[in-house]
Protein backbone atom coordinates (compact mmCIF):
# COMPACT_ATOMS: atom_id res chain seq x y z
CA UNK A 1 0.00 0.00 0.00
CA UNK A 2 0.68 3.24 -0.75
CA UNK A 3 -0.99 5.57 1.13
CA UNK A 4 -1.46 9.76 0.91
CA UNK A 5 -2.50 11.58 3.91
CA UNK A 6 -4.78 14.58 3.37
CA UNK A 7 -4.84 16.86 6.62
CA UNK A 8 -8.56 18.12 5.51
CA UNK A 9 -8.38 21.63 7.08
CA UNK A 10 -5.08 22.47 4.76
CA UNK A 11 -5.98 20.64 1.27
CA UNK A 12 -8.16 22.28 -0.81
CA UNK A 13 -11.00 24.83 0.91
CA UNK A 14 -13.66 24.23 -1.86
CA UNK A 15 -16.43 27.36 -0.55
CA UNK A 16 -13.87 29.82 0.62
CA UNK A 17 -14.16 30.13 4.23
CA UNK A 18 -10.25 29.34 4.68
CA UNK A 19 -10.51 26.32 5.78
CA UNK A 20 -10.06 23.18 3.44
CA UNK A 21 -12.93 20.34 3.53
CA UNK A 22 -14.05 17.32 2.21
CA UNK A 23 -15.56 18.86 -1.36
CA UNK A 24 -11.80 20.63 -1.80
CA UNK A 25 -10.29 16.79 -1.30
CA UNK A 26 -12.93 15.21 -3.39
CA UNK A 27 -12.04 18.17 -6.41
CA UNK A 28 -8.27 17.16 -6.19
CA UNK A 29 -8.75 13.07 -5.88
CA UNK A 30 -7.86 13.25 -9.77
CA UNK A 31 -4.46 14.91 -8.58
CA UNK A 32 -3.81 12.28 -5.90
CA UNK A 33 -4.49 9.86 -8.55
CA UNK A 34 -2.09 10.97 -10.59
CA UNK A 35 0.62 10.15 -8.15
CA UNK A 36 -0.08 6.78 -8.58
CA UNK A 37 -0.63 6.01 -4.69
CA UNK A 38 -3.47 2.87 -3.51
CA UNK A 39 -5.29 4.87 -0.55
CA UNK A 40 -5.88 7.91 1.06
CA UNK A 41 -5.74 8.64 4.71
CA UNK A 42 -8.09 11.68 6.02
CA UNK A 43 -7.23 12.98 9.24
CA UNK A 44 -10.25 13.55 11.33
CA UNK A 45 -13.47 15.00 9.91
CA UNK A 46 -15.75 14.39 12.69
CA UNK A 47 -17.34 16.39 14.73
CA UNK A 48 -15.64 18.59 17.40
CA UNK A 49 -14.71 21.49 19.05
CA UNK A 50 -11.61 21.94 17.28
CA UNK A 51 -9.60 22.32 20.86
CA UNK A 52 -6.67 19.86 18.94
CA UNK A 53 -8.13 20.32 15.91
CA UNK A 54 -10.95 17.34 15.00
CA UNK A 55 -8.31 14.55 17.28
CA UNK A 56 -10.75 15.86 20.30
CA UNK A 57 -13.68 14.03 18.61
CA UNK A 58 -17.16 14.89 20.28
CA UNK A 59 -19.49 12.71 17.85
CA UNK A 60 -17.74 9.85 15.74
CA UNK A 61 -20.90 9.70 13.29
CA UNK A 62 -20.95 13.17 12.30
CA UNK A 63 -19.05 15.53 9.65
CA UNK A 64 -18.17 18.89 11.30
CA UNK A 65 -19.97 21.30 9.55
CA UNK A 66 -16.63 23.16 8.78
CA UNK A 67 -15.28 19.62 6.89
CA UNK A 68 -19.05 19.80 4.93
CA UNK A 69 -21.79 17.02 5.33
CA UNK A 70 -22.17 13.57 5.60
CA UNK A 71 -23.14 13.98 1.93
CA UNK A 72 -19.94 15.35 1.01
CA UNK A 73 -18.51 12.58 2.30
CA UNK A 74 -20.37 9.68 0.61
CA UNK A 75 -19.47 11.52 -2.81
CA UNK A 76 -16.37 11.83 -1.88
CA UNK A 77 -15.89 8.08 -1.48
CA UNK A 78 -18.08 7.56 -4.82
CA UNK A 79 -15.08 9.69 -6.77
CA UNK A 80 -12.55 7.65 -5.20
CA UNK A 81 -13.94 4.16 -5.63
CA UNK A 82 -14.64 5.14 -9.50
CA UNK A 83 -10.92 6.49 -9.55
CA UNK A 84 -9.63 3.18 -7.81
CA UNK A 85 -8.29 4.98 -4.43
CA UNK A 86 -8.88 3.60 -1.07
CA UNK A 87 -10.09 5.85 1.78
CA UNK A 88 -8.74 5.38 5.06
CA UNK A 89 -10.50 6.73 8.01
CA UNK A 90 -8.48 8.15 11.35
CA UNK A 91 -9.90 6.52 14.08
CA UNK A 92 -9.32 8.30 17.60
CA UNK A 93 -10.05 6.16 20.31
CA UNK A 94 -7.50 6.89 23.09
CA UNK A 95 -9.74 9.68 24.08
CA UNK A 96 -12.54 11.54 22.98
CA UNK A 97 -13.48 15.65 23.21
CA UNK A 98 -14.95 16.17 27.01
CA UNK A 99 -17.90 17.30 24.51
CA UNK A 100 -18.83 13.84 23.48
CA UNK A 101 -22.15 12.41 25.20
CA UNK A 102 -20.35 9.63 26.79
CA UNK A 103 -17.85 12.10 28.79
CA UNK A 104 -21.04 13.89 29.97
CA UNK A 105 -23.18 10.74 30.77
CA UNK A 106 -20.02 9.32 32.60
CA UNK A 107 -19.15 13.03 34.79
CA UNK A 108 -22.76 12.48 36.09
CA UNK A 109 -22.60 9.07 36.22
CA UNK A 110 -25.38 8.64 34.23
CA UNK A 111 -26.65 5.38 31.93
CA UNK A 112 -24.07 2.81 33.40
CA UNK A 113 -21.37 5.16 32.22
CA UNK A 114 -20.06 6.14 35.08
CA UNK A 115 -16.58 3.72 34.50
CA UNK A 116 -16.13 4.67 30.65
CA UNK A 117 -13.39 6.89 31.31
CA UNK A 118 -10.64 6.78 33.49
CA UNK A 119 -11.71 8.58 37.10
CA UNK A 120 -9.43 8.35 40.30
CA UNK A 121 -9.97 9.76 44.04
CA UNK A 122 -7.26 12.13 44.80
CA UNK A 123 -4.87 11.16 47.33
CA UNK A 124 -5.53 12.11 51.04
CA UNK A 125 -3.86 15.70 50.34
CA UNK A 126 -6.22 15.79 47.46
CA UNK A 127 -3.35 15.65 44.88
CA UNK A 128 -3.71 13.85 41.66
CA UNK A 129 -3.42 10.09 42.19
CA UNK A 130 -0.47 9.42 40.23
CA UNK A 131 2.69 10.97 38.56
CA UNK A 132 1.30 10.86 35.38
CA UNK A 133 2.12 13.70 33.12
CA UNK A 134 0.44 14.95 29.63
CA UNK A 135 2.25 14.66 26.22
CA UNK A 136 1.31 18.56 25.96
CA UNK A 137 2.57 19.73 29.29
CA UNK A 138 1.78 19.55 33.20
CA UNK A 139 -0.17 16.63 35.28
CA UNK A 140 -2.40 14.35 33.27
CA UNK A 141 -5.17 14.42 35.64
CA UNK A 142 -7.94 17.16 35.82
CA UNK A 143 -10.28 17.36 38.89
CA UNK A 144 -13.72 17.45 38.11
CA UNK A 145 -15.72 19.52 40.92
CA UNK A 146 -18.93 17.45 39.41
CA UNK A 147 -17.61 14.17 40.62
CA UNK A 148 -15.32 14.86 43.12
CA UNK A 149 -12.39 13.11 41.14
CA UNK A 150 -9.99 13.62 38.78
CA UNK A 151 -9.89 11.88 35.35
CA UNK A 152 -7.31 11.20 33.07
CA UNK A 153 -5.97 12.69 30.36
CA UNK A 154 -2.64 11.66 27.75
CA UNK A 155 -2.79 15.13 25.44
CA UNK A 156 -5.52 18.35 26.09
CA UNK A 157 -7.66 18.32 29.54
CA UNK A 158 -10.17 18.89 27.38
CA UNK A 159 -9.78 15.44 25.98
CA UNK A 160 -10.30 13.02 28.24
CA UNK A 161 -8.91 9.27 27.87
CA UNK A 162 -11.98 6.79 27.64
CA UNK A 163 -11.12 3.53 29.98
CA UNK A 164 -10.63 1.08 27.61
CA UNK A 165 -10.39 -1.81 30.19
CA UNK A 166 -14.80 -1.26 30.41
CA UNK A 167 -16.22 -4.09 28.12
CA UNK A 168 -18.86 -1.63 27.12
CA UNK A 169 -16.41 0.69 26.09
CA UNK A 170 -14.45 -1.57 23.81
CA UNK A 171 -18.11 -2.76 21.95
CA UNK A 172 -19.22 0.75 21.69
CA UNK A 173 -16.00 1.28 19.88
CA UNK A 174 -16.17 -1.27 17.88
CA UNK A 175 -19.87 -0.64 17.01
CA UNK A 176 -18.37 3.67 15.61
CA UNK A 177 -16.00 1.44 13.30
CA UNK A 178 -18.89 -0.71 12.17
CA UNK A 179 -20.53 2.28 11.21
CA UNK A 180 -18.00 3.48 8.83
CA UNK A 181 -16.87 0.14 7.24
CA UNK A 182 -20.43 -0.49 6.87
CA UNK A 183 -20.84 2.69 4.89
CA UNK A 184 -17.73 1.85 2.29
CA UNK A 185 -14.61 2.42 3.47
CA UNK A 186 -11.34 0.71 3.16
CA UNK A 187 -10.30 1.00 6.90
CA UNK A 188 -8.61 3.16 9.36
CA UNK A 189 -5.69 4.72 10.94
CA UNK A 190 -5.51 4.51 14.22
CA UNK A 191 -4.16 7.81 16.36
CA UNK A 192 -1.76 7.27 19.25
CA UNK A 193 -2.46 3.53 19.54
CA UNK A 194 0.11 2.91 22.34
CA UNK A 195 -1.90 5.39 24.20
CA UNK A 196 -5.12 3.63 24.00
CA UNK A 197 -4.84 1.25 27.13
CA UNK A 198 -3.72 2.02 31.21
CA UNK A 199 -2.29 0.34 34.25
CA UNK A 200 -5.71 -0.61 36.14
CA UNK A 201 -3.73 -0.15 39.54
CA UNK A 202 -2.18 3.08 38.53
CA UNK A 203 0.71 2.88 39.24
CA UNK A 204 4.01 5.67 39.40
CA UNK A 205 5.73 5.89 36.27
CA UNK A 206 9.89 5.02 36.92
CA UNK A 207 12.27 8.56 36.31
CA UNK A 208 13.83 8.28 33.30
CA UNK A 209 17.61 7.81 34.02
CA UNK A 210 19.14 10.50 31.81
CA UNK A 211 16.03 12.93 30.58
CA UNK A 212 18.40 15.01 28.55
CA UNK A 213 17.10 18.36 27.29
CA UNK A 214 13.11 17.24 27.59
CA UNK A 215 10.91 19.68 26.87
CA UNK A 216 8.69 19.10 29.36
CA UNK A 217 8.32 16.82 32.16
CA UNK A 218 6.70 14.21 30.17
CA UNK A 219 10.34 13.72 29.17
CA UNK A 220 11.37 13.06 32.38
CA UNK A 221 9.37 9.52 32.83
CA UNK A 222 9.39 6.17 31.00
CA UNK A 223 6.21 5.59 30.19
CA UNK A 224 5.60 2.30 31.39
CA UNK A 225 1.86 2.42 32.82
CA UNK A 226 0.45 5.01 31.32
CA UNK A 227 1.03 3.84 27.78
CA UNK A 228 2.12 0.85 25.51
CA UNK A 229 0.09 -1.52 27.95
CA UNK A 230 -0.01 -5.46 27.06
CA UNK A 231 -3.81 -5.76 27.56
CA UNK A 232 -3.51 -3.72 24.08
CA UNK A 233 -3.16 -6.97 22.60
CA UNK A 234 -6.53 -8.35 22.96
CA UNK A 235 -8.14 -5.97 21.77
CA UNK A 236 -6.25 -5.34 18.11
CA UNK A 237 -7.95 -9.14 17.42
CA UNK A 238 -11.23 -8.00 18.38
CA UNK A 239 -10.29 -5.09 15.90
CA UNK A 240 -9.25 -7.70 12.89
CA UNK A 241 -11.71 -9.88 13.31
CA UNK A 242 -14.25 -7.12 13.11
CA UNK A 243 -12.13 -5.68 9.52
CA UNK A 244 -11.71 -8.96 8.17
CA UNK A 245 -15.57 -9.14 7.81
CA UNK A 246 -15.41 -6.32 5.32
CA UNK A 247 -12.22 -7.15 4.06
CA UNK A 248 -10.59 -3.46 5.60
CA UNK A 249 -7.30 -2.60 6.32
CA UNK A 250 -5.91 -1.21 9.48
CA UNK A 251 -2.61 1.09 10.39
CA UNK A 252 -1.64 1.50 13.80
CA UNK A 253 -0.16 5.23 14.77
CA UNK A 254 2.66 3.74 17.22
CA UNK A 255 5.17 6.03 19.81
CA UNK A 256 5.92 5.36 23.23
CA UNK A 257 9.12 3.94 25.19
CA UNK A 258 10.00 1.22 22.60
CA UNK A 259 7.86 2.08 19.41
CA UNK A 260 9.78 -0.38 17.13
CA UNK A 261 9.32 -3.45 19.21
CA UNK A 262 5.32 -2.52 20.05
CA UNK A 263 5.15 -2.00 15.97
CA UNK A 264 5.83 -5.76 15.92
CA UNK A 265 3.52 -6.25 19.07
CA UNK A 266 0.82 -4.41 16.95
CA UNK A 267 1.02 -6.23 13.21
CA UNK A 268 1.16 -10.20 15.00
CA UNK A 269 -0.62 -12.54 12.87
CA UNK A 270 -4.53 -11.69 13.92
CA UNK A 271 -3.83 -8.33 14.94
CA UNK A 272 -3.43 -5.14 12.51
CA UNK A 273 -1.99 -5.20 9.13
CA UNK A 274 1.08 -2.32 9.48
CA UNK A 275 2.00 0.08 11.66
CA UNK A 276 4.31 3.32 11.49
CA UNK A 277 6.05 4.98 14.12
CA UNK A 278 8.18 8.41 14.48
CA UNK A 279 11.28 6.92 14.16
CA UNK A 280 12.03 8.53 10.64
CA UNK A 281 10.58 11.99 11.88
CA UNK A 282 13.48 12.51 13.69
CA UNK A 283 16.17 15.13 13.11
CA UNK A 284 18.82 12.10 12.47
CA UNK A 285 18.82 11.04 9.24
CA UNK A 286 22.68 9.49 9.64
CA UNK A 287 23.02 6.02 7.40
CA UNK A 288 23.81 3.89 10.67
CA UNK A 289 20.59 5.31 12.34
CA UNK A 290 18.59 4.38 9.36
CA UNK A 291 20.14 1.18 9.23
CA UNK A 292 19.20 0.67 12.21
CA UNK A 293 15.52 1.45 12.22
CA UNK A 294 15.44 -0.93 9.13
CA UNK A 295 17.33 -3.99 11.10
CA UNK A 296 15.43 -3.02 14.38
CA UNK A 297 11.51 -3.34 12.24
CA UNK A 298 12.92 -6.53 10.04
CA UNK A 299 13.66 -8.37 13.47
CA UNK A 300 10.22 -7.26 14.95
CA UNK A 301 7.87 -7.54 12.08
CA UNK A 302 6.78 -10.89 11.24
CA UNK A 303 4.60 -13.07 9.30
CA UNK A 304 2.56 -11.56 6.85
CA UNK A 305 2.20 -8.09 8.45
CA UNK A 306 4.01 -5.28 7.19
CA UNK A 307 5.99 -2.20 8.95
CA UNK A 308 4.99 1.44 7.41
CA UNK A 309 7.36 3.78 6.89
CA UNK A 310 6.63 7.49 7.41
CA UNK A 311 9.40 10.71 7.12
CA UNK A 312 6.69 12.92 7.56
CA UNK A 313 2.88 13.75 8.69
CA UNK A 314 1.02 16.48 10.34
CA UNK A 315 2.56 16.37 13.97
CA UNK A 316 6.36 16.65 12.84
CA UNK A 317 8.57 18.76 10.85
CA UNK A 318 8.72 18.51 7.69
CA UNK A 319 11.33 16.05 6.41
CA UNK A 320 12.63 18.43 3.11
CA UNK A 321 14.00 20.44 6.56
CA UNK A 322 14.56 18.08 9.39
CA UNK A 323 17.27 16.14 6.59
CA UNK A 324 18.55 18.77 4.73
CA UNK A 325 21.16 19.96 7.29
CA UNK A 326 24.03 21.86 5.39
CA UNK A 327 22.90 19.99 2.07
CA UNK A 328 20.56 21.05 -0.78
CA UNK A 329 16.74 21.34 -0.36
CA UNK A 330 15.37 19.80 -3.80
CA UNK A 331 18.10 17.43 -4.26
CA UNK A 332 17.64 16.18 -0.14
CA UNK A 333 13.80 15.84 -0.87
CA UNK A 334 14.64 13.81 -3.87
CA UNK A 335 16.67 11.55 -1.98
CA UNK A 336 13.95 11.24 0.82
CA UNK A 337 11.53 10.26 -1.59
CA UNK A 338 13.74 7.69 -3.68
CA UNK A 339 14.65 6.21 -0.21
CA UNK A 340 10.99 5.98 1.33
CA UNK A 341 9.58 4.30 -2.12
CA UNK A 342 12.66 2.03 -1.80
CA UNK A 343 11.73 0.66 1.40
CA UNK A 344 10.24 -2.73 2.28
CA UNK A 345 6.59 -2.71 3.72
CA UNK A 346 3.75 0.16 3.20
CA UNK A 347 4.47 3.89 2.86
CA UNK A 348 2.93 7.14 4.31
CA UNK A 349 3.56 10.35 2.01
CA UNK A 350 2.05 13.37 3.81
CA UNK A 351 0.70 15.94 1.42
CA UNK A 352 3.28 17.97 -0.25
CA UNK A 353 5.85 15.49 0.22
CA UNK A 354 5.75 15.07 -3.37
CA UNK A 355 6.43 18.98 -4.00
CA UNK A 356 9.46 18.59 -1.28
CA UNK A 357 8.04 21.43 0.75
CA UNK A 358 9.85 22.76 3.47
CA UNK A 359 8.97 23.63 6.88
CA UNK A 360 6.80 26.85 7.35
CA UNK A 361 8.03 28.99 9.97
CA UNK A 362 4.61 30.54 11.00
CA UNK A 363 5.08 33.31 13.54
CA UNK A 364 3.38 33.17 17.11
CA UNK A 365 1.09 35.71 16.69
CA UNK A 366 -1.13 33.15 13.29
CA UNK A 367 -0.24 30.22 15.67
CA UNK A 368 -3.09 27.36 16.59
CA UNK A 369 -1.57 24.70 17.87
CA UNK A 370 -2.26 24.65 21.86
CA UNK A 371 1.20 22.63 21.89
CA UNK A 372 3.03 25.36 20.01
CA UNK A 373 1.61 28.23 21.95
CA UNK A 374 2.33 26.05 25.11
CA UNK A 375 6.32 25.69 24.45
CA UNK A 376 7.21 28.34 22.48
CA UNK A 377 9.73 29.86 21.23
CA UNK A 378 11.34 26.71 22.32
CA UNK A 379 9.11 24.39 20.64
CA UNK A 380 7.14 26.25 17.66
CA UNK A 381 4.50 23.49 17.42
CA UNK A 382 2.85 21.79 14.65
CA UNK A 383 1.28 24.39 12.18
CA UNK A 384 4.39 24.58 10.51
CA UNK A 385 3.71 21.33 8.91
CA UNK A 386 -0.21 22.29 8.60
CA UNK A 387 -0.16 25.01 6.33
CA UNK A 388 -1.73 25.25 2.87
CA UNK A 389 -1.20 23.33 -0.04
CA UNK A 390 -0.07 25.09 -2.74
CA UNK A 391 -1.79 25.14 -6.10
CA UNK A 392 -0.94 27.49 -8.08
CA UNK A 393 0.33 31.28 -8.13
CA UNK A 394 -3.41 32.99 -7.24
CA UNK A 395 -3.28 34.52 -4.48
CA UNK A 396 -2.64 32.20 -1.06
CA UNK A 397 -1.44 29.75 -3.50
CA UNK A 398 -4.66 28.82 -4.77
CA UNK A 399 -5.94 27.21 -1.73
CA UNK A 400 -8.84 29.71 -0.91
CA UNK A 401 -10.16 33.12 -2.00
CA UNK A 402 -9.87 33.74 1.78
CA UNK A 403 -7.56 34.37 4.42
CA UNK A 404 -6.39 30.66 5.28
CA UNK A 405 -6.59 29.58 8.86
CA UNK A 406 -3.10 29.16 8.18
CA UNK A 407 -0.24 31.34 6.46
CA UNK A 408 0.38 30.13 3.25
CA UNK A 409 4.54 29.87 2.95
CA UNK A 410 5.73 32.77 0.07
CA UNK A 411 8.50 29.96 -0.49
CA UNK A 412 6.00 27.07 -1.15
CA UNK A 413 3.74 29.12 -3.58
CA UNK A 414 7.13 28.99 -5.57
CA UNK A 415 7.05 25.42 -5.61
CA UNK A 416 3.51 24.92 -6.07
CA UNK A 417 1.05 22.24 -7.90
CA UNK A 418 0.82 23.77 -11.32
CA UNK A 419 4.54 25.26 -11.89
CA UNK A 420 5.98 21.69 -10.78
CA UNK A 421 3.37 19.95 -13.17
CA UNK A 422 5.26 21.85 -16.28
CA UNK A 423 8.71 21.16 -15.10
CA UNK A 424 9.77 18.08 -16.19
CA UNK A 425 12.73 17.83 -13.31
CA UNK A 426 10.68 19.14 -10.76
CA UNK A 427 10.03 17.08 -7.76
CA UNK A 428 6.73 16.21 -8.32
CA UNK A 429 7.55 14.82 -11.45
CA UNK A 430 10.35 12.69 -9.36
CA UNK A 431 7.78 11.54 -7.28
CA UNK A 432 5.70 10.33 -10.00
CA UNK A 433 8.53 8.24 -11.34
CA UNK A 434 10.00 6.98 -8.74
CA UNK A 435 6.36 5.36 -7.78
CA UNK A 436 6.26 4.39 -11.16
CA UNK A 437 9.08 2.48 -10.64
CA UNK A 438 8.12 0.77 -7.06
CA UNK A 439 4.83 -0.17 -8.88
CA UNK A 440 6.44 -1.69 -12.09
CA UNK A 441 9.32 -3.75 -10.15
CA UNK A 442 8.05 -6.95 -7.62
CA UNK A 443 11.81 -6.39 -6.08
CA UNK A 444 10.62 -2.78 -5.10
CA UNK A 445 7.01 -3.46 -3.82
CA UNK A 446 6.96 -6.79 -2.49
CA UNK A 447 10.79 -7.92 -2.38
CA UNK A 448 13.00 -8.85 0.26
CA UNK A 449 15.04 -6.64 2.46
CA UNK A 450 18.56 -7.27 2.83
CA UNK A 451 21.11 -4.55 4.56
CA UNK A 452 24.43 -4.02 3.12
CA UNK A 453 27.91 -3.28 3.78
CA UNK A 454 29.24 0.40 2.58
CA UNK A 455 31.51 3.23 3.06
CA UNK A 456 30.93 5.60 5.80
CA UNK A 457 27.71 7.72 5.49
CA UNK A 458 26.35 5.47 2.74
CA UNK A 459 23.23 3.54 3.39
CA UNK A 460 22.96 0.16 1.29
CA UNK A 461 20.33 -2.65 1.03
CA UNK A 462 19.31 -4.45 -1.31
CA UNK A 463 15.33 -5.84 -2.84
CA UNK A 464 15.30 -8.92 -3.93
CA UNK A 465 12.34 -11.25 -5.76
CA UNK A 466 12.38 -14.42 -7.70
CA UNK A 467 16.04 -14.05 -8.51
CA UNK A 468 16.20 -10.68 -9.10
CA UNK A 469 18.17 -7.94 -6.95
CA UNK A 470 18.22 -4.15 -6.72
CA UNK A 471 20.58 -2.65 -5.06
CA UNK A 472 20.08 1.00 -3.52
CA UNK A 473 22.67 3.15 -2.35
CA UNK A 474 21.69 6.57 -0.09
CA UNK A 475 24.62 8.67 0.45
CA UNK A 476 22.98 10.53 3.90
CA UNK A 477 26.24 12.36 4.37
CA UNK A 478 27.59 15.83 3.92
CA UNK A 479 30.21 15.31 1.29
CA UNK A 480 30.66 13.11 -1.57
CA UNK A 481 31.27 9.33 -1.17
CA UNK A 482 32.88 6.81 -2.91
CA UNK A 483 31.67 3.08 -2.82
CA UNK A 484 35.04 0.95 -4.33
CA UNK A 485 34.90 -2.55 -6.55
CA UNK A 486 30.71 -2.80 -6.49
CA UNK A 487 30.64 -4.46 -9.45
CA UNK A 488 26.71 -3.50 -9.78
CA UNK A 489 25.41 -2.53 -13.14
CA UNK A 490 22.69 -0.82 -15.01
CA UNK A 491 21.41 2.20 -13.34
CA UNK A 492 17.69 2.02 -12.73
CA UNK A 493 17.20 5.56 -11.40
CA UNK A 494 19.61 7.73 -9.29
CA UNK A 495 20.55 11.30 -9.04
CA UNK A 496 24.43 12.72 -8.36
CA UNK A 497 25.35 9.24 -9.41
CA UNK A 498 28.60 8.39 -11.51
CA UNK A 499 29.07 4.81 -12.37
CA UNK A 500 32.61 3.96 -13.46
CA UNK A 501 32.97 0.59 -14.24
CA UNK A 502 32.88 -1.26 -10.49
CA UNK A 503 32.84 1.99 -8.78
CA UNK A 504 30.23 4.62 -7.35
CA UNK A 505 30.56 8.20 -6.67
CA UNK A 506 27.56 9.86 -4.85
CA UNK A 507 27.22 13.32 -4.59
CA UNK A 508 25.52 14.99 -1.80
CA UNK A 509 22.27 13.51 -1.29
CA UNK A 510 22.91 11.35 -3.92
CA UNK A 511 22.01 7.75 -4.68
CA UNK A 512 21.45 5.27 -7.37
CA UNK A 513 19.06 1.93 -8.00
CA UNK A 514 21.20 -0.82 -9.62
CA UNK A 515 19.88 -3.56 -11.48
CA UNK A 516 21.97 -6.49 -9.82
Amino acid sequence: MIIYQVYPRSFYDSNNDGIGDLAGIEQKLAYIKSLGVDAIWISPFFKSPMKDFGYDVSDYRAVDPIFGTMDDFRSLMKRARALGLGVIVDMVISHTSEEHAWFKQSRARQNSKSDWYLWADPKPDGSPPNNWVSVFGGPAWRWDAERRQYYFHSFLSSQPDLNMHNAGVQNAVLAEMDYWLDMGVSGFRFDACNHIFQDEMLRNNPPRDNPGDALHPYGYQVHVYDQGRPEMLPFLEKIRKLLDAYGAFSLAEVGGTDPLKLMGQYTRPGRLHSAYSFALMRPDYSAPYVRNVIATLEEHIQGPSNACYAMSNHDKPRVATRWQQGRERDATAREHLALLFAMRGDICLYQGEELGLPQSDVPFERLQDPFGISFWPKFKGRDGCRTPMPWNNDQHGGFSAAEPWLPVDPIHVDMNVERQESDARSTLRFAREMIALRKSRPELHKGSIELLDAPEGVLAFARSHEGSRIVCLFNMDTVPRKILEFGYGDLLFGQHADIDGKNVMLGVSGFCLLQA
